[in-house]
């Protein structure tokens, strides 16, 4: 008897952790072994994993390059005084607090930061849990905690106002650290058409290369730029 009762409540363990999940504020599965949790960029690149827009796009028209001396430096272990991530110039007035923000990817909230304004969400992908994906400023439409789930696409909030751009980060946790990337080399090509349709030709325009970062550095305050560099830091959508 004492067999078939431990026997049970595993199964009914296993039954409770697959019927959970799929909703905002369930939380995860454990990570299938099968699944990394460190990646090397260098070596095995960057994978397409991003299936869905973070924000409407509709009416942003900039977006900061990554690598760019815009805002203020957002660095990882590997390089410092730059900007890796990407900033979406959000229209002013009071619009700017009605734009949809989404989550890009199927996966868990690992973390949230409640921010000057608005409120930072990591997401962790369920695809590739050794990524982040890291949505800034944002008004979330309901209480979001560690250990809450969305589905690709899912509605999250809307962004904060237009006393901020919105921003993106991508990071990739590495033996050697965190290592960040660009949003543009993480999504899909089916969702870079949606970028290639206002004009981006390639993935590289939004990008600064980190030899070109090198040749043209940058100089910090601690996080606050003194200059924004020679190079382009801005790509424009039509």
């Amino acid at each position: 008897m004492v067999r078939i009762s431990r026997a049970f409540v595993v199964l009914a363990t296993l039954t409770a952790c697959a019927c959970s999940g799929g909703r905002a504020g369930n939380p995860t599965a454990p990570t299938p072994p099968s699944l990394p949790l460190l990646w090397n960029v260098e070596r095995d690149g960057v994978p397409k994993f991003i299936t869905h827009d973070y924000i409407d796009t509709t009416g942003v028209r900039d977006i900061s390059r990554f690598r760019s001396g815009e805002g203020h430096s957002y660095a990882d272990h590997f390089e410092s005084c730059r900007s890796m991530k990407h900033y979406f110039r959000v229209p002013t007035g009071p619009a700017a607090a009605t734009i949809p923000i989404y989550a890009p990817v199927s996966g868990m909230v690992v973390r949230t930061i409640t921010e000057w304004a608005g409120v930072q969400i990591h997401i962790q992908p369920d695809s590739h849990p050794a990524f982040r994906v890291i949505v800034f400023h944002v008004n979330p439409t309901t209480t979001i905690t560690e250990g809450a789930r969305f589905a690709a696409g899912e509605p999250i909030g809307t962004h904060i106002g237009e006393q901020t751009m919105s921003d993106v980060a991508v990071s990739a946790n590495e033996q050697g650290g965190y290592r960040l990337v660009s949003w543009f080399d993480a999504i899909t090509d089916a969702l870079f058409e949606r970028y290639r349709a206002r004009g981006l030709s390639t993935r590289s325009e939004a990008i600064i290369g980190r030899g070109e970062r090198d040749a043209d550095p940058l100089t910090c305050n601690g996080e606050t730029f003194s200059g924004k560099g020679l190079l382009v830091n801005w790509v424009r959508l039509q």
